[in-house]
């Protein structure tokens, strides 16, 4: 008599019941996804993956008023811009650059290792925003020609 050897059972992935309620919102969030016309702020930057974010801010009184972003990016990446514009939003500018991917990580509590590159991302391009403010405020001329 042969015996057959059993296999442990493997849990199947489930995609619904692996993620926190966090990131699936910040997955699937989409009201924060467009572009701002003559933005306080405004990032660019591109990941080694290939996926790009942009990122515009407005600010009233040096607080950030409103947080945009436009990606072509995976779910992750959009999940991370989704959080770098809640974590930020009517923050100061100071308080702002205190944004780090691992905050960004830690708020959607379930974002794969393997994509840890896309808070990355979402954060440099928000640094790169706020860069742009201090910029236009050195130089506000520069607005006047819509360099973006």
């Amino acid at each position: 008599m042969q015996t057959v050897k059993k296999e442990p059972d493997k849990k199947k992935p489930d995609f619904w019941q692996d993620h926190s309620l966090k990131y699936l919102e910040m997955a699937y969030r989409h009201d924060k996804n467009e572009r701002i016309e003559n933005p306080d702020g405004y990032g660019r930057r591109t990941g080694q993956c290939g996926d790009t974010i942009e990122m515009f801010i407005v600010l009233r009184n040096d607080r950030i008023l409103t947080v945009a972003y436009t990606t072509d990016g995976c779910m992750n990446t959009n999940a991370c811009a989704n959080t770098v514009a809640l974590l930020v939003e009517n923050k100061t500018v100071n308080q702002a650059w205190r944004i780090t991917p691992e905050k960004v990580a830690e708020y959607l509590e379930t974002l794969p290792a393997g994509h840890f590159h896309c808070a990355e991302l979402a954060v440099g391009a928000l640094y790169l925003a706020l860069a742009n403010i201090s910029e236009l405020r050195q130089a506000p001329w520069k607005r006047l020609y819509g360099k973006q």
